[in-house]
C-alpha cells in the first residue's frame, strides 16, 4: 500500500434525473421553503448572487454559512461552504430534458487533507449528494418526503 499516491486532487460528483421541469428543480435548492423538505431543517433566506446565508441541520445541532457565488436561472448554481481546514465549492448544473425532465449534476470540489482524508472527504461527499438528490427526487416526483438526511446519522447508532 505504500505506493498509493494521488496524482490529483479528487473532486465528488454525482447526478440524478429529476422528472419535473427545470424551473422547479431549480427553485427547490435555493428555496429554502423547498430545500428543507428534503435536505437541511432551516436556512436565513434563499440563495442569491453574492449573498450568504445559514443553513442549519438541526438533526445534528449544526448551523454553516453558505455564499451564493454564481446563480443562473434554470442553469447554474455555485456555492462556497466551509470544508475541512479550507473553503470548498458545490456546483450544480441544471440540464432541462426535451421531454420536460431535469438532469442534475452536482460538482463538489477544494478538498484539502493527505490522501486519506481527501478520500473521506469525497466519499462522505458523494454519498451526501446522492442521498440529496433521491431526497429531492421522492418529494418533487411522488411529494413523499424520505427524510434521508435526517435518518443517514441517527442518534445511537455507530457510523459504520
Amino acid at each position: 500500500m505504500n505506493d498509493l499516491q494521488l496524482k490529483q486532487i479528487p473532486i465528488a460528483k454525482t447526478g440524478m434525473l429529476i422528472r419535473r421541469p427545470v424551473a422547479d428543480v431549480f427553485e427547490a435548492f435555493i428555496n429554502p421553503d423547498v430545500t428543507t423538505r428534503f435536505w437541511f431543517t432551516g436556512s436565513s433566506g434563499r440563495l442569491e448572487a453574492g449573498r450568504q446565508v445559514q443553513w442549519d441541520r438541526g438533526m445534528y445541532g449544526i448551523s454553516i454559512p453558505v455564499t451564493a457565488k454564481a446563480i443562473e436561472p434554470n442553469r447554474r448554481i455555485v456555492i462556497e461552504w466551509p470544508g475541512h481546514g479550507a473553503p470548498t465549492t458545490v456546483e450544480w448544473i441544471f440540464a432541462a430534458q426535451k421531454d420536460g425532465t431535469t438532469f442534475v449534476s452536482i460538482t463538489h470540489s477544494g478538498f484539502t487533507g493527505d490522501g486519506d482524508a481527501l478520500v473521506s472527504q469525497v466519499t462522505d461527499s458523494m454519498q451526501g449528494f446522492a442521498l440529496v438528490l433521491a431526497g429531492l427526487k421522492a418529494l418533487l416526483e411522488h411529494n413523499v418526503r424520505l427524510n434521508l438526511a435526517a435518518d443517514r446519522y441517527p442518534k445511537g447508532i455507530e457510523e459504520h
